[in-house]
């Protein structure tokens, strides 16, 4: 991780101004056509009424959120380790939604943060993460860099937030 810029655990969200900067977070990443499960044009709404989701389930502790600041303290990405699993995989977590603002896009954010999430997910008692990312996206690159192991693909699995089909790649990681 660089100098410039630090990782957060976030317990709560109740900053308006973090709410801001997340909400542009992903609503740049939406525009710049990431597959994160919505569509475009993503209103400034629906993402607040996200991010006021998983802020929610932040303090049910079903889910750490991890965020990236530049050096003026603006957050410019974001990764959740979502802990909350049926009885049966309790020490398993999900990674969910590695979103980098554009404009902070190759300073090493995205690797810082889904190293901070590992270390996170591990200290809550996860020993194996999981995750999907769209096939052929710049994630893959930088998951098999940090030692993701590819699982397989599925065909189909979502939209495109312009529209059409996008496969799925599904990674795994023993942490």
């Amino acid at each position: 991780m660089s100098s410039d810029h630090v990782i957060q655990l976030l317990q709560t969200i109740d900053d308006d101004a973090d709410i801001a900067a997340l909400c542009d977070v992903l609503i740049d990443c939406v525009d710049g056509g990431a597959s994160v499960s919505f569509m475009q044009p993503l209103s400034h709404a629906k993402a607040e009424a996200f991010w006021q989701g998983v802020a929610a389930s932040v303090v049910r502790q079903e889910r750490l959120l991890l965020v990236a600041r530049d050096t003026s303290g603006m957050i410019v990405g974001t990764v959740q380790a979502v802990l909350s699993q049926p009885e049966n995989q309790p020490h398993r977590g999900d990674i969910s939604k590695l979103l980098v603002h554009r404009r902070a896009r190759a300073h090493g954010f995205g690797a810082a943060l889904m190293q901070a999430a590992e270390q996170a997910a591990r200290a809550a008692g996860k020993t194996l993460l999981v995750l999907d990312t769209a096939t052929g996206g710049g994630a893959e690159a930088l998951y098999e860099r940090l030692g993701w192991q590819r699982c397989g693909r599925i065909p189909d699995y979502a939209l495109w937030p312009q529209g059409g089909l996008c496969s799925t790649t599904i990674y795994s990681k023993s942490i």
